[in-house]
């Protein structure tokens, strides 16, 4: 059997870093998804990996406490070059090449982000680690997400997160949650499902991008199109 996708680009939360802490980064969580990209990079796929800041730092947050939205968002962008390098340290360990390419300007740690040289290295098999959002504010690293999977051609998007999948209401509130196995981006922004932003589901519904929600330990079955989380599609 082999897995159903070529290329991806997986959208982590800043959150799914933390394991069971409630700040910063579980280096254990770390080797965990390390490991598990290895694998599909073991079986052919290709790997673009797109990382938020949410465990370290949120703009809105620092715009509700009072600061202008520009440098809030810059934090935020800082906070998952952060995530990045722990990402990359992760991989180091278990020996499976990666890079760290960055939407902002930080030449010391990271390589600054050019579509063409991701390419190359997606082609050798090297997992890319993209940090820095889009490289502006009033942009969501969802926004960045869909992006670069469409600037990388990627077949899919997909989004590991705390929840296991699209619900109708937010599950860790409310008991009787239903969760979707199948919903149209038409439907997600009519109904203003919180799992993407809008333009995140925009960008993805005009390019044709499925894009898939599960919990990080459903990876290996989400590349081979398993029934796990929640699968969007058009309508």
């Amino acid at each position: 059997m082999k897995p159903a996708y070529k290329r991806i680009l997986l959208k982590l939360s800043g959150e799914a870093l933390m394991g069971s802490q409630k700040y910063g980064v579980d280096p254990e969580v770390c080797a965990k998804i390390a490991v598990s990209v290895q694998e599909l990079i073991q079986l052919g796929v290709q790997v673009g990996l797109v990382v938020g800041g949410g465990n370290i730092f949120r703009g809105m947050k620092g715009v509700a406490g009072g600061m202008e939205r520009t440098p809030a968002d810059h934090i935020g962008m800082l906070a998952t070059i952060i995530n990045g390098i722990s990402l990359q340290q992760a991989f180091e360990k278990i020996h499976c090449e990666s890079r760290i390419m960055s939407a902002i300007s930080c030449d010391v740690m990271a390589e600054p982000y050019s579509w063409k040289n991701a390419l190359k290295y997606l082609d050798k098999g090297i997992v890319l680690i993209f940090v820095g959002g889009t490289g502006n504010p009033y942009f969501t690293t969802d926004t960045a997400a869909a992006l670069r999977a469409l600037e990388i051609q990627a077949d899919v998007l997909m989004k590991a997160t705390k929840v296991d999948g699209i619900y109708n209401k937010d599950p860790l509130k409310y008991p009787d949650a239903v969760k979707f196995d199948r919903v149209a981006y038409s439907e997600i922004l009519e109904r203003r499902l919180q799992v993407m932003d809008g333009a995140a589901i925009a960008l993805c519904q005009e390019n044709g991008i499925p894009i898939r929600v599960f919990s990080p330990d459903s990876l290996k079955s989400a590349v081979f199109n398993e029934p796990v989380g929640t699968l969007v599609v058009g309508g």
